[in-house]
């Protein structure tokens, strides 16, 4: 059955705090530990070793990092950001208290350039350095020095949660909202949308508001209606 993608407005966006962990506990707690030792661009005990992280698509890579981001621009640091989408990328600024980089494999030979020099420039000042892809290090088609600087500090794999570890999560955070799901609902958005869990719940908070405004619990017409209203 055909997958639905889910572009009918959204929520807030990603924190650490609404990442589901599943599997993923250790990587969420280093990045915990990351953000917070992170806040203070004078610190002395900031580790510049870079962070990688890898997984499949859907399994959290870019919601961590954007999560991140936010993290440190609460606390008002400035940091640089780079992905396949950014096609003129600014040179390094020392100010940046990070530097972040999504979606590695995806990136052309101009944006390899200026990742690389982004690297050399961070761990010159010893700015740490979180980057994320969908391949292990030694599996990326990339420049080899960009490549092995990429591997050579903290490496985490993603693992998609199972489906029983969605449904759970689905229902803990119905539950959360007073909302009753039905296994018939359930099993509709997980076939009729997208798996990834980040989409699910942007799901399940337009379906509770348009229940609300509606005065209707959530059932499969429900979904159907919200769908065809968007």
């Amino acid at each position: 059955m055909k997958q639905l993608a889910l572009d009918i407005g959204l929520s807030a966006g990603p924190t650490l705090g609404n990442f589901c962990a599943g599997p993923n506990l250790a990587v969420l707690r280093h990045l915990e530990v990351w953000v917070g030792a992170k806040t203070n661009a004078s610190s002395a005990n900031r580790s510049p070793v870079p962070t990688y992280l890898w997984g499949a698509s859907g399994s959290g890579k870019s919601h961590l990092l954007k999560a991140a981001r936010e993290g440190l621009r609460e606390h008002g640091a400035r940091v640089g950001w780079l992905d396949a989408s950014v096609l003129e990328a600014p040179e390094f600024n020392e100010s940046w208290a990070a530097v972040l980089m999504d979606d590695v494999h995806l990136y052309t030979a101009a944006q390899q350039h200026m990742a690389f020099n982004w690297f050399v420039n961070a761990q010159t000042l010893q700015r740490p350095v979180l980057a994320a892809g969908e391949f292990a290090p030694v599996e990326l088609k990339l420049r080899d020095d960009l490549r092995t600087r990429l591997g050579w500090g903290h490496v985490f794999s993603l693992q998609l949660l199972s489906e029983s570890e969605r449904r759970a999560v689905l229902r803990q955070a119905a539950d959360a909202r007073g909302v009753f799901l039905s296994d018939e609902v359930m099993d509709f958005m997980l076939t009729r949308f997208s798996r990834d869990l980040g989409h699910l719940m942007e799901l399940l908070e337009l379906l509770d508001g348009y229940a609300l405004q509606t005065q209707r619990a959530i059932t499969i017409p429900l979904i159907k209606s919200m769908m065809d209203n968007h």
